[in-house]
C-alpha cells in the first residue's frame, strides 16, 4: 500500500523470540495487518543461541524461543492473500544458497508473488556461525558469493547454470520452480556498517539499515550505498530505502522519513499481548490512513 503524496509503504515486524509462535496470535496479526492496509509482513532469524550470547549491550536468553522465518512465511501465505513475505534479516552466510533458492521460489509460487522482501544479514554472534561451521570472519564474503548464486539459479533454464567460487562451486544445475512470473527475487541488504551499505549497492534491490545509526552515520551509510551502486554500473536511485520506525509515529514523522529519502517505514508491536497488538495495529493504520 503506497501512501498517497509521498510513496512510503508500511511493514509489520513480528519478533517470534518476544511474541512467541502461536501459530493463531500471529497468523490474526498478519491478518489484520493485511486488512488495516500494511504492505508488508516480516520476521526475523537466529538460527541458534547460547548462554552469553551478546551483541553490544544486548545479551539474548538462550531459550529465547526465534521461529524459523521460511517457515513462518509459508504458514502465512496459506492464511493472507496480499500482504508482501520479509525478512528483517535472514542470516545469509548460514544458509546454502541452492538449497535457499528452492526454499525461496517454493514461497514465492505459493503466495502467487509475495516472497519479496527478503532482506538478508550476515549476523553478530560468532557462536552461531562457529555451530554451522561457517567461519565468521569469511561470513561478508560468503553472502556475497550467495546472493550471485541465488540469482544466478532463479534466472538458469533447462540447459543448468555453472558457478565457481570461493565458497560454493556446482556445474550444469537446474533450480525449479521459478519465482512466480519472475526471474528472480528481489534481495534487501540489512545491517548497519559501511561494508553493507557498500553491499546494497554493488548487489542488493534496497538497504534496510539497524536502527542505531545517528542521523549523520545514516546519511554516511546512503552515501556509501549510492556511490558503491554508481561504481557497479547500477541505478542508484533504483534502490529501496528502508528504516525501522516507532509504532506511535505521527504523520509529520512520516514526512520527515519521506524527505530523507525513505521508501519503506517497518514498525513493531510495543507489547506482546495479542489484543493490544491489534489495537495498535488498528490506531497505527487509522492515523495514517493506510486503508
Amino acid at each position: 500500500m503506497l501512501r498517497k503524496g509521498r510513496g512510503v509503504k508500511f511493514g509489520l515486524s513480528y519478533n517470534t523470540g518476544i511474541y512467541g509462535a502461536d501459530p493463531g496470535t500471529m497468523a490474526a496479526l498478519a491478518e489484520h495487518a493485511e486488512d488495516c492496509g500494511f504492505e508488508s509482513f516480516y520476521v526475523s532469524e537466529h538460527i541458534v543461541l547460547y548462554p552469553g550470547a551478546r551483541a553490544g549491550a544486548m545479551e539474548f536468553p538462550p531459550s529465547l524461543g526465534v521461529a524459523d522465518p521460511l517457515e513462518c512465511l509459508s504458514f502465512l501465505a496459506a492464511r493472507t492473500e496480499r500482504i508482501l513475505l520479509g525478512t528483517g534479516v535472514l542470516l545469509l552466510p548460514y544458509h546454502h544458497p541452492v538449497v535457499l533458492a528452492k526454499r525461496l521460489a517454493t514461497i514465492d509460487v505459493l503466495s502467487r508473488g509475495r516472497m519479496r522482501l527478503l532482506t538478508v544479514g550476515l549476523g553478530v554472534l560468532s557462536g552461531e556461525a562457529q555451530a554451522i561451521g561457517v567461519d565468521f570472519a569469511t561470513r561478508g564474503r560468503r553472502a556475497d558469493e550467495a546472493i550471485d548464486v541465488l540469482r544466478l539459479l532463479w534466472a538458469g533454464d533447462q540447459a543448468g547454470v555453472s558457478f565457481n567460487g570461493e565458497f560454493f562451486t556446482f556445474e550444469n544445475i537446474c533450480s525449479f520452480p521459478k519465482p512466480h512470473n519472475a526471474r528472480t527475487l528481489p534481495i534487501h541488504v540489512g545491517g548497519s556498517s559501511k561494508a553493507a551499505a557498500a553491499r546494497a549497492g554493488r548487489r542488493g534491490d534496497g538497504y534496510f539499515p539497524g536502527g542505531r545509526l545517528t542521523a549523520r552515520q545514516r546519511t554516511g551509510q546512503i552515501e556509501i550505498m549510492r556511490t558503491a551502486a554508481v561504481e557497479a554500473g547500477r541505478d542508484a536511485d533504483a534502490l529501496e530505502y528502508t528504516r525501522w520506525g516507532p509504532i506511535d509515529m505521527s504523520e509529520a514523522d512520516v514526512d520527515t522519513y519521506a524527505e530523507n529519502g525513505i521508501t519503506r517505514l517497518v514498525v513493531g508491536p510495543s507489547t506482546s499481548d495479542p489484543r493490544e497488538q491489534r489495537d495498535e495495529v488498528s490506531a497505527f493504520a487509522g492515523r495514517l490512513k493506510l486503508g
